[in-house]
């Protein structure tokens, strides 16, 4: 592609960004509600904890889909989970997914939640990854601060929403693993959210969301002044 159509390009992602900036509110982390095992916790990472891409940080946006106040709605193709408001709002939050999170669609409820997980690997994430089979709970885990299960039909269906140790893959997608947040977003979602939560999981394609996750990524909107 030539430099004029990747000057193109970004400016055009910018100009569709720069429509919502009345629409978005973005929302900083509020540690005073973060647990003192929280908050020890996460004094003691040991990966780095990168800004996220503006357009993957947590925001209030406007939902315009019909999902009950309280729903999640996770949209893979895209990079966001959304927890809706009243009002015809939702919290929107940058998602990191892999093979697990895109092979599986459907409606499920929140059957489990647990706070500072332990990992257990399955036999072939230990293979390819070369993991124990069993990671202790902690500010290193790859399950991060929280972990929601999720259960269809009365079983688990293997899918999960999580923290993660791992904060510079927020908005794009790895080779393992199911939705991760960081793990201040997964603090924050497992505090709004109950056991029974409805959880729906877009199918490939139906998500239609205004962002061009590799454009973000590469940071083609960085020179527009997205929301304030």
């Amino acid at each position: 592609m030539s430099s004029l159509k990747v000057k193109l390009a970004i400016l055009a992602a910018g100009l569709l960004l720069s429509g919502c900036m009345q629409t978005t509110m973005y929302q900083a982390t509020d540690t005073a509600a973060f647990k003192p095992h929280d908050k020890e916790l996460l004094s003691k990472i040991r990966y780095t904890n990168v800004p996220i891409p503006q357009p993957f940080r947590r925001a209030i946006v406007e939902y315009h889909r019909k999902e009950a106040p309280g729903t999640i709605v996770v949209d893979s193709d895209n990079h966001y989970l959304y927890y809706v408001l009243d009002g015809g709002k939702a919290i929107r939050y940058g998602i990191t997914v892999g093979e697990e999170a895109m092979a599986w669609s459907g409606i499920a409820k929140v059957g489990a939640m647990t706070e500072w997980p332990a990992w257990h690997p399955t036999t072939g994430e230990i293979q390819r990854l070369g993991v124990p089979s069993y990671v202790p709970p902690g500010p290193d885990n790859p399950m991060g601060s929280r972990a929601m299960y999720l259960y269809a039909n009365g079983k688990d269906t293997l899918f999960r929403i999580h923290g993660t140790n791992q904060p510079e893959y927020i908005g794009a997608s790895i080779s393992s693993g199911c939705i991760r947040m960081t793990n201040e977003d997964a603090i924050d979602l497992y505090n709004r959210v109950k056991i029974g939560t409805i959880v729906v999981v877009l199918e490939p394609h139906h998500g239609d969301s205004p962002y061009n996750s590799t454009v973000a990524l590469q940071g083609g909107v960085a020179s527009v002044p997205l929301f304030r």
